[in-house]
């Protein structure tokens, strides 16, 4: 497959905007057995405007430029295509191609080919796992390392799980196109987890030099917001995640310094906050709250707003009782370290360090963090040694330094 390398600033911005829906508009065209093909005349137009737009100087229109481009490169490929099967394979089977249809780049067509695209990539012929490291690829640029840390498992794992997902696409014929009520029923679970995975990579990236990767958070919210104007995936729970991403990403700004390093939430400048995606986020959860389901989004949703509203009064309790609900609906190391966070803010350090301790997650970089954080205040060498733990444990070079300036600053206090 070919690989196109992004080489400046408005080529990376459409490269991230424009990539997966000219993808996703290819593969409503070939049909998804022929992605590696749509894959590969995305990014030899990209390659294309690299060298192009360095001669001639930048399009009135990039994003036009780029489908035209592509909806050509296309048509040559599927000339290309059909004199194969006239002249060199009469004999055999032709491959449903359809070479007369007219190539459609509407907005509305855009939308509906990615909104077709993110479903038939989550096919349930595919395990859970397959399903959603296809999309975080496919649909979300990932590569096999951060979906490997997004599902805490091994490269060789996340290697096999795509090739067996590709291959069953490939073979299933699936058609992209109009989704029914079904087949929406039987894969939005899994494309909601996807964006939830997706947006999780962006806020706290394990994987990058950066702490936070603001154009994945962004991916994420803009895929969300494909599901809430369909009518069929407007659902409580797209709503609930929606208003999620939107109270992490008012915060966005303040969760680093100018220095790159990440910033603890009691320490963050609130005037930072965008109050703009804080409303939005209302607005989201109480779309989200128009029944009587409460999913892990819902009560996520609830903690995330707690954070971002000015109320003191009894604010880390009502977290505590969310993150309480939570690890009942669905148990994770996160949830249960987050957890001790808002525990120790309504019980004190002490007692969070015994349930802390309790988990034993002493692989888990954030763990020894936490324990960092809750033995500053009674015992610096344990706090220390507990930070110097986490250091080994983390990939992120942003989160090495932001832990090691917690170390000289004990030391510092220390002596």
């Amino acid at each position: 497959m070919a690989e196109w390398q992004p080489n400046s600033d408005l080529l990376t911005q459409l490269f991230r905007q424009e990539y997966l829906r000219m993808i996703a508009v290819l593969c409503r065209h070939f049909g998804l057995e022929h992605i590696e093909t749509a894959e590969d005349i995305v990014s030899e137009t990209f390659l294309k405007a690299s060298e192009h737009w360095a001669h001639n100087g930048v399009p009135e229109n990039p994003p036009a430029w780029l489908y035209t481009v592509a909806k050509n490169k296309a048509k040559d490929h599927l000339k290309r295509h059909a004199l194969f099967e006239q002249k060199i394979a009469k004999d055999l089977q032709p491959v449903d191609i359809e070479a007369e249809k007219p190539f459609e780049y509407s907005s509305q067509f855009i939308t509906d080919s990615q909104l077709a695209m993110i479903f038939a990539v989550c096919d349930p012929g595919n395990s859970n796992e397959s399903q959603i490291c296809l999309a975080l690829q496919i649909l979300c640029g990932f590569s096999v390392e951060e979906i490997a840390n997004a599902f805490l498992t091994k490269i060789e794992t996340i290697k096999k799980r795509l090739l067996r997902g590709r291959t069953h696409l490939r073979n299933c014929n699936f058609q992209i196109t109009s989704l029914s009520k079904t087949a929406i029923k039987l894969r939005l679970d899994t494309v909601l987890q996807t964006l939830y995975l997706l947006f999780n990579e962006g806020y706290f990236s394990r994987t990058n030099d950066q702490v936070i990767r603001k154009e994945l958070c962004s991916e994420a919210i803009r895929l969300a917001l494909v599901l809430t104007e369909n009518v069929l995936t407007n659902t409580s729970q797209t709503n609930a995640l929606l208003a999620l991403m939107c109270f992490q990403s008012s915060r966005l700004e303040a969760r680093i310094n100018d220095k790159g390093e990440a910033v603890l939430f009691n320490e963050q400048d609130k005037s930072l906050w965008d109050n703009t995606l804080i409303e939005k986020g209302n607005y989201y959860l109480v779309n989200a709250c128009d029944g009587s389901e409460v999913s892990k989004y819902h009560l996520e949703a609830g903690i995330a707003y707690w954070h971002t509203t000015g109320t003191t009064e009894n604010k880390w309790q009502q977290i505590l009782q969310l993150y309480n609900q939570l690890i009942l609906i669905e148990y994770s190391p996160v949830a249960a370290l987050n957890r001790a966070f808002a525990f120790a803010n309504v019980y004190g350090r002490q007692k969070a360090i015994e349930e802390t301790e309790k988990l034993q997650l002493t692989d888990n970089s954030y763990y020894h963090n936490i324990l960092g954080y809750l033995y500053e205040s009674m015992d610096l060498n344990n706090a220390i040694g507990h930070y110097k733990q986490a250091i080994a444990l983390t990939k992120s070079k942003a989160g090495k330094q932001t832990m090691q300036k917690e170390i000289d600053r004990l030391k510092k206090k220390r002596s």
